[in-house]
């Protein structure tokens, strides 16, 4: 369309401008692979850096030493599942959801579709 004033513009007419000026980034599938990836390996690295850690803590006769060894080993790998286990969440939800409203979407083009065609009909009959 050509650049025209909002005065000499409909509303309809301005919408369309609006539309063609807006710029939505594709979101990029590898970059959310890699993420799922990673929420899937977080957990797992958490995991064994808590068995590490209990396994070198086990070893000790004394609790001053085993102490430090379960809390670096013991935190690092719960916030490390946490983290995965919420980047896993995240993007599965996403993925989800888009699958979800994609859905949506085309159920409710072929409603409207029937809709349409209904009116059509009965528009043909009020013309006889």
């Amino acid at each position: 369309m050509t650049d025209l004033t909002a005065q000499d513009t409909s509303a309809a007419d301005r919408l369309e401008l609006g539309v063609e000026d807006l710029h939505v980034p594709e979101p990029s599938a590898d970059a959310e692979g890699v993420l799922m990836k990673i929420g899937l390996a977080l957990p797992v690295i958490g995991v064994i850096l808590i068995l590490v850690a209990y396994w070198n803590a086990s070893g000790s006769k004394y609790v001053a030493d085993q102490v430090p060894m379960l809390i670096s080993g013991g935190i690092l790998g719960i916030g490390l599942a946490i983290i995965g286990v919420g980047l896993f969440i995240r993007f599965s939800l996403a993925r989800l959801l888009r699958f979800w409203l994609a859905r949506m979407v085309v159920e409710q083009q072929v409603q409207t579709d029937r809709i349409v065609e209904a009116l059509g009909r009965i528009e043909a009959k009020l013309d006889k």
